[in-house]
Formats: C-alpha cells, structure tokens, sequence
C-alpha cells in the first residue's frame, strides 16, 4: 500500500524543480542564507543563563578595578565580546547599545530573508505538484494501449498534486515560521541579556565611585 504513494519521477518534479524555482526567484545568496539558518535550527540557541554567568565576570572585574584597568571578557559570542570590547575601550556602558542595534538589524535581516525564501518555496511547490499532475496526465494518451497504464497515468498525477501539498504545507511553511519565531526569541533574549548587563555595569561603577568618595573622606 505504502509503495503506491512513493514516485521517484513525482518526488524529482516536486521537490528538484521547487528547489530550482526557488532558487531562481531568491537567488543563490538567499538560498545560502535560508540553508544556513535551517542548519542553525538543529544548534543550540542563545543561552541566556550562560551569557549572564559569564558577564557577570565582567561585571565583578570592573566593581573591582574599574573601566580603567578592566579587560575585556570573551565568552565565544560574537556580539557580546565585541560590545565588552567597545564598552571597556570607551569606558562607557551607553555605548554599547549602539552596537547591540547593528547586530541586531544584520540578524533580523539575515532571518527574514531564510524565512522569505523558504515561503517562496511553500508558494511553488503546489505549483510544481500541479505542473507534474499535467505531466502524469500528458503521458495517458500514449499509456491508454497499455493495461493499466491510464490508471499509472492518473495514480501520477494525484501523488504529483500530493506532495506539492505536503511539501508546501508541512515542510517548506513551517520551517520559515520556526525560522522566525526562534529569531523572534533569540532578540528577546539578548535584549533582556543586553539590558541586564548595563544594568549591572552602571551599579558596579556607581558603587566603586561610591568607594572612592569614601576614601577621601576618610
């Protein structure tokens, strides 16, 4: 029963031409950037408990020595060691913010156009499902001497229209709106993470200038 619903030429109409449609309509660079984000799918996402332990390294060295002497603390996050960078070499938490915003954009940028592509996707593969079910039918003139070869014909035709459904619907579709929601999520996070260490940075300075202050008075 299974084997009536498997068509190697169906799934080669399908799937293969979806692909160079879409291909054709995004573009090679969008089509590296939608395969990309769908590898970071099967990755771990933006931790937010381990961003914050190891920032708060960074937070106990400058309660401790200041902006002055700090250095920078590097956690293998491409944005946040490169805002710890900006923020130790200005000595200035303000300007971090300005950067956050740069990655930011280049991340939201970079998830919508995966999830454009794989929707342009979602879009065609009916419509390659539907070209194969005008090829399966095509080929019925020239079957119908054969026995059984009009119902092979049309069997063709209805797996064609099948998969480009279910391509469209429960593959191409819903990896774009994962794409999406989890982009949606990892902002959230490095906005909370982001605020959090300004936060923490503004009370450490403010507590060591509050330590100079008594010093002198003393």
């Amino acid at each position: 029963m299974l084997e009536n619903w498997i068509d190697p030429v169906a799934i080669g109409i399908v799937f293969m031409g979806t692909v160079a449609a879409t291909l054709l309509r995004c573009g090679l660079a969008d089509m590296r950037i939608a395969l990309a984000a769908l590898r970071g799918m099967f990755g771990p996402a933006f931790d937010v408990s381990r961003a914050k332990a190891e920032l708060s390294k960074q937070i106990r060295e400058i309660a401790d020595d200041g902006f002055i002497r700090a250095e920078p603390h590097h956690f293998g996050d491409v944005e946040f060691d490169s805002i710890t960078d900006i923020m130790i070499g200005q000595r200035s938490v303000e300007s971090i913010h300005g950067a956050h915003r740069q990655y930011k954009q280049t991340r939201l940028d970079t998830a919508q156009r995966a999830s454009r592509t794989f929707e342009s996707a979602a879009e065609l593969a009916p419509v390659l499902g539907l070209a194969g079910t005008l090829f399966a039918l095509g080929q019925a003139p020239g079957a119908t001497s054969q026995s059984g070869g009009l119902v092979d014909a049309i069997a063709m035709a209805v797996v064609t229209t099948l998969y480009g459904l279910v391509a469209a619907n429960f593959l191409f579709a819903p990896i774009a709106a994962a794409i999406a929601r989890r982009s949606r999520q990892e902002e959230r996070d490095r906005d909370e993470v982001l605020e959090w260490l300004a936060e923490g940075v503004r009370k450490a300075g403010s507590g060591l200038q509050g330590a100079g202050h008594s010093q002198v008075a003393a």
